[in-house]
C-alpha cells in the first residue's frame, strides 16, 4: 500500500465539489468532444475513453441531456467547435515539476494564459519534454467506502488486478486504487460486478518521484495550481510536489 496526503485528496475532490459548476461543465464537455473524436465514435460501450468521460461527467452531476447533446455535436449531428489537446510542462516554486493538460480552440490564447499564470505565481514554463519523464500513465479507480472495511476492499481490488492501493486515512470517503492503464477497464468491471460504488475511473499522470517542499514553496505551489486550474482551457494539472498536510490545511484554511 502507498500513502497519500490530505492535499492530494482535496485536489481529487475539487472537480466534483467545484461551486463554479458552469466552468466545470465546460471542461467536461470538451473532454466528451475529444473523447468522441479521438477515441472512436459516440458509443460509450465501444469507446473506452468516452465511457470514462461520461462517467466523470455523471460523477459531477452533469445532466444526461447535456452529455447526450455534447456527444451528438461531437459526432457531427450538430455543429460545434474543434478542440486540440495540448500539454505544457514546467516548474513550480521550489523546483517541483508541473504538467498542464489543456483543450483549446485557440492555441495562442491558451499558451499566453498559461505562461502568464506561471510567471505571476512563481512558476516557469519549460520546453516540451523537460519534465514528462517524471510522470507515467496510470489507471486510477476510487471506490466509495460506504461502511466497507478498507482492508477487505483493498484485497478485492488486488484480486481484481489492481497494482497498488492507497492506505486510507481518517476522513477518507473512498479507497484509491491504481492499475496499469491497459487494465483499468478490466479492473473497473470486476469491481462493479461485486456491486461496489466506483466514484472515479480514469487514466492519470502519476509521478515516479516526488519533491518535498517547505512551507513557503508549498503555499506558492498550491496557489499556482489553483490559478492554472482557474483557466478555462486547462483540464488538469499534475505535479510531483510533496506537500505536508499542515501546509495544505493552512492554505485551505
Amino acid at each position: 500500500m502507498s500513502g497519500h496526503s490530505k492535499w492530494q485528496q482535496i485536489r481529487r475532490q475539487k472537480g466534483v465539489n467545484d461551486s463554479r459548476r458552469g466552468a466545470l461543465f465546460t471542461r467536461l464537455g470538451r473532454e466528451l468532444v475529444v473523447a468522441v473524436r479521438e477515441g472512436g465514435g459516440g458509443d460509450p460501450d465501444a469507446n473506452f475513453r468516452l465511457r470514462m468521460a461520461v462517467q466523470r461527467a455523471r460523477a459531477a452531476n452533469m445532466p444526461m441531456d447535456n452529455i447526450e447533446r455534447t456527444i451528438k455535436r461531437a459526432t457531427g449531428a450538430e455543429g460545434g467547435a474543434s478542440f486540440d489537446e495540448i500539454v505544457y510542462e514546467g516548474y513550480a516554486p521550489g523546483g517541483a515539476a508541473i504538467m498542464i493538460q489543456a483543450m483549446t480552440d485557440n492555441r495562442n490564447r491558451t499558451v499566453a494564459e498559461v505562461r502568464n499564470a506561471m510567471n505571476k505565481n512563481g512558476g516557469n514554463l519549460g520546453e516540451a519534454g523537460c519534465v514528462d519523464w517524471i510522470f507515467e500513465q496510470t489507471g486510477i479507480i476510487e471506490i466509495a467506502l460506504e461502511g466497507h472495511d478498507p482492508d477487505e476492499l483493498s484485497l478485492m481490488a488486488i484480486d481484481a488486478g489492481a497494482q497498488d492501493v492507497d492506505e486510507p486515512t481518517d476522513g477518507d470517503e473512498a479507497l484509491v486504487v491504481y492499475t496499469e492503464p491497459s487494465d483499468l477497464d478490466t479492473v473497473r468491471k470486476a469491481l462493479e460486478a461485486q456491486k461496489l460504488n466506483l466514484t472515479r475511473a480514469e487514466t492519470v499522470l502519476r509521478p515516479k518521484t516526488k519533491v518535498e517542499l517547505d512551507e513557503k514553496a508549498s503555499l506558492q505551489t498550491l496557489r499556482l495550481i489553483d490559478r492554472l486550474e482557474d483557466l478555462d482551457d486547462v483540464q488538469t494539472v499534475y505535479t510531483n510536489a510533496d506537500i505536508a498536510d499542515e501546509y495544505a490545511e493552512k492554505y485551505e484554511g
